[in-house]
């Protein structure tokens, strides 16, 4: 991209809360189905000493006699130690598991190592998290394990107040004369932001009308990413180029397999055509996005697996089925934009000086930090009020 100096903005300063990834301890907690966690949560429930520390698998954090807190923002979040009373089986959530990789989570904090509570607060309706990592994440769903540093849009619940830094929003405003809104910011990121050796930069232009060339882009791409989330009309192919089930999923697949020629990708004994070449070959850091989709599916059946981490289907589900098509149409569009997106310049620049100047730049340490929450109020270990 021309005109990238070491004058740059970098996101870390644009968006300056970040914290780093959930660490899961144990892979169990998360499985691609609800069904599955609810069956591994009544073995472990219903298994006692020897057998219950070893389906659990202690860790120095996360043990069965572990006390910990309600994790933020579940009602039925239980705070008595595992060992002494499990409860009732918490409702799995929706989370981000691996790049397009949407998966499910049991959310009880007994058994997450770190859950990062802190996110757990700001996470609603109106949340979205970017994902810093070799390919830029966006997504409405918690993002879970080692995608990334995780930056929420928001500081608050209810969208409230962003995390930027402060001054920007009227800033740019007035250089690009008109409103500019959070997702305005990220949907640039999206467009122009690009890693470079000091971190993820994100190049400013100094023209309105780069500005807006930008933000057309970039919220096409963040439509794209969010997969219909929010409320949203899924993304689809054009007509003519949109996936459709050829022959339904019967046996497991060992894997998956794809026919330049005919652009059918097989599942198992299961066909899916037409499914564009850059679906099929899209790539996070050297894996293919679809083969590790599908990796993860068919976990439990490995011969590795072991205790609740074998638990799993005994058929390939019809939903998964639904959710490649859609993963599918995901990839298809974003490798149909990135030859925009690598051609896309911001032309000449504004000066990361010029943010200094106006006192956008450095954020205050404040802002690095997350937001108070003094009017929330949280379960702490065995039933005692959290002071927060």
């Amino acid at each position: 991209m021309g005109g990238v100096s070491d004058d740059v903005a970098l996101l870390d300063d644009l968006m300056p809360w970040a914290v780093g990834g959930l660490r899961l301890g144990r892979d169990w907690v998360a499985a691609p189905d609800p069904a599955t966690l609810r069956t591994r949560w009544a073995v472990l429930a219903g298994s006692e000493g020897a057998e219950r520390d070893r389906l659990f698998r202690p860790s120095r954090s996360r043990t069965p006699t572990a006390s910990v807190a309600a994790l933020p923002g579940q009602r039925s979040a239980a705070t008595a130690r595992f060992a002494d009373a499990p409860g009732p089986c918490p409702e799995p959530v929706r989370v981000l598991r691996e790049p397009f990789d949407e998966q499910w989570l049991l959310p009880d904090q007994r058994l997450i190592d770190s859950a990062r509570p802190e996110l757990w607060r700001v996470r609603d309706e109106h949340q979205l998290f970017l994902v810093e990592g070799p390919e830029v994440l966006v997504t409405a769903h918690l993002p879970v394990g080692r995608l990334g540093r995780i930056r929420p849009l928001h500081r608050r619940p209810g969208g409230v107040e962003p995390n930027l830094a402060p001054g920007l929003l009227p800033l740019l405003g007035e250089r690009y004369g008109g409103w500019v809104t959070p997702e305005d910011v990220l949907c640039w990121i999206l467009a122009a932001g690009r890693p470079g050796p000091r971190g993820h930069e994100v190049p400013l232009p100094a023209d309105p009308g780069r500005w807006r060339a930008g933000l057309e882009l970039g919220h096409r791409l963040l439509t794209v990413r969010l997969r219909g989330a929010r409320g949203g009309e899924p993304p689809r192919l054009p007509g003519g180029h949109r996936p459709y089930v050829r022959s339904a999923v019967g046996s497991w697949p060992r894997g998956l397999a794809y026919d330049a020629e005919t652009r059918t990708l097989g599942v198992g004994d299961g066909t899916v055509s037409p499914v564009p070449a850059g679906a099929w070959e899209y790539e996070v850091q050297g894996v293919r996005v679809l083969e590790a989709w599908c990796a993860a599916r068919t976990a439990h059946r490995e011969p590795g697996a072991d205790g609740l981490a074998a638990l799993g289907p005994d058929r390939w589900p019809q939903g998964w089925t639904s959710e490649l098509l859609a993963l599918v149409t995901t990839l298809g569009l974003l490798a149909g934009l990135a030859p925009e997106r690598a051609a896309f310049e911001p032309g000449p620049l504004l000066p990361a000086e010029a943010l200094r100047m106006s006192g956008v730049l450095p954020p205050p340490s404040w802002s690095r930090r997350p937001a108070s929450v003094l009017d929330h109020q949280e379960e702490g270990p065995g039933g005692q009020f959290a002071l927060l």
